[in-house]
């Protein structure tokens, strides 16, 4: 069914998906508070490499810094509590009215986030398999990470072993 199929006052029932402002480095912890209240939240994460210290870990950050989603019903949710939650800067509004984002987008958003490798920590002489652009499809051999977000491959073209960088997210592990 969709919007057009409904009218007006039945989608207002509808449960929908609001954008929620978290107060700066704060998003986890509105995230809880809303949680715990009763309130259906998403804060899309997504599991990325850093160097820490000279080390080489996995940590999760947000998709959206300081933003997360909520899901409220316009006239049946009590909606006032959220400027009082810890955490929460404000329901995110043009003019006084929260707009209402498309489920459809929500669920995007969701499966992308679902389809992140979850390992990617690698060590020089690992296989692997170049999954994005003009060398898609590819085998490599991983030598070494340029920085956070790029690592140098080693690849045989045309019988001559050549040194590629690529970005990170361009690459996965084989096997």
């Amino acid at each position: 069914m969709t919007a057009e199929d409904l009218g007006e006052s039945e989608l207002a029932a509808q449960p929908r998906w609001y954008l929620v402002q978290a107060r700066p480095r704060q998003a986890e912890r509105a995230a809880l508070n809303l949680e715990q209240q009763g309130y259906r939240v998403f804060h899309p994460r997504f599991q990325i490499e850093r160097i820490r210290r000279g080390r080489r870990v996995m940590v999760e950050e947000s998709l959206f810094p300081n933003y997360l989603f909520i899901r409220l019903q316009r006239w049946v949710d009590n909606w006032y509590p959220l400027r009082s939650t810890r955490g929460v800067a404000r329901l995110v509004a043009f003019g006084n009215e929260p707009l209402p984002i498309d489920d459809a987008l929500i669920e995007t958003i969701r499966r992308r986030i679902g389809d992140q490798s979850p390992e990617l920590v690698l060590h020089p002489g690992e296989a692997v398999r170049i999954i994005a652009g003009p060398f898609q499809g590819l085998e490599a051999i991983f030598q070494t990470h340029q920085g956070q977000q790029r690592v140098r491959l080693l690849i045989e073209l045309l019988h001559r072993q050549v040194v590629l960088t690529l970005p990170l997210g361009g690459i996965q592990r084989v096997g």
